[in-house]
């Protein structure tokens, strides 16, 4: 089969070629997977940079890709809820990427079914962000009736994020594009600020929780909205200590981490919130719960420009540079 391999990170023109590999083994847990199409995400981009080797370091080669949907070919010997022929999707494992490969070998735990209504191009682009919005719930131990802000919701990430979080007795308040407006109201929104002609820090204030996707100084005034005692989330900001102990680092990277976000972590203090990063882990049982979620409000993500896997660094280039406005695509 082909894949598209990293073969050097560099930070402005990494290395990716496309070789040809032998099939891997199948395990008892395992699905052998024909892969139809896969996504491709600012994530591709800031690991073959070689941005986020202290998280998830590599060792090159490493075939690239985090999310994909494909049709099951086999299944390991002890797989008991999958089988030949169903449609299935997921996040990749962080230990072993490989999406941007013609076949994928994949624990049966990382992957769910994918519902009737995606099509498969709409399907790939749909496990990464919904993992994100799930795991961030539970880091923020969401609970019903409280209150969510979410920076960007016109996004991409606040399309699955907010269907999620309404589904969970969430009351969800964001900022965007006023073109999405009607949109975004449709899929539960309490409170809708149109970034272009609102300041969300005058109009909102004491919130439960916050998913914060800018990073930046944008993360700070969002603390400012926070209520004393709440907590916060960030898919942008700086890793903390907190987050390389979850993530099982060493007791360096630990102190590493804990000394980069010291500046958050010092703003946090002032008001007892809870600052925490995350980075989406695979896991098909949060991902068909999800799935469950998204077929009910029928939620469909925008897609940008389709590749194929022989032009995977031109992809790459199209998401770092924001040519296309949905999720850019490798199909098979």
């Amino acid at each position: 089969m082909q894949e598209a391999q990293l073969i050097k990170y560099d930070s402005k023109n990494p290395i990716i070629k496309l070789t040809t590999a032998a099939a891997t083994s199948v395990g008892d847990h395992d699905l052998l997977i024909e892969s139809k199409v896969a996504a491709v995400n600012p994530l591709d981009n800031l690991l073959a940079h070689g941005d986020l080797k202290l998280v998830v370091p590599y060792k090159l080669p490493q075939t690239l890709g985090n999310e994909f949907v494909g049709i099951v070919k086999r299944a390991g010997s002890a797989v008991k809820n999958f089988q030949a022929g169903d449609r299935v999707y997921a996040r990749t494992p962080l230990d072993n990427m490989g999406a941007f490969a013609e076949e994928i070998v994949i624990s049966e735990q990382a992957v769910a079914k994918v519902p009737d209504y995606l099509t498969d191009e709409e399907a790939a682009a749909v496990p990464l962000t919904a993992l994100t919005a799930m795991q961030a719930f539970d880091l923020l131990e969401a609970k019903a009736g409280q209150t969510l802000f979410i920076s960007g919701g016109s996004g991409s990430f606040g399309a699955m994020a907010i269907p999620l979080a309404v589904a969970r007795g969430l009351k969800v308040i964001t900022t965007g594009s006023g073109a999405k407006k009607e949109e975004l109201l449709a899929l539960g929104v309490s409170q809708f600020i149109d970034y272009r002609k609102e300041d969300y820090t005058k109009l909102v204030k004491d919130v439960d929780l916050v998913i914060d996707t800018l990073g930046g100084e944008e993360l700070f005034k969002q603390m400012e909205i926070l209520k004393k005692g709440g907590r916060i989330v960030s898919l942008r900001a700086m890793p903390n200590r907190t987050f390389a102990k979850r993530m099982g680092m060493s007791l360096g990277k630990q102190i590493l981490f804990g000394s980069a976000a010291a500046k958050i972590e010092r703003q946090a203090k002032k008001k007892q919130q809870h600052y925490d990063f995350i980075f989406v882990e695979a896991n098909g049982s949060q991902l068909a719960q999800a799935s469950e979620i998204l077929a009910k409000s029928q939620v469909r993500p925008a897609l940008g420009k389709r590749y194929s896997l022989d032009q995977v660094k031109e992809a790459m280039e199209d998401v770092a540079h924001g040519h296309s406005r949905g999720k850019v695509l490798i199909k098979f």
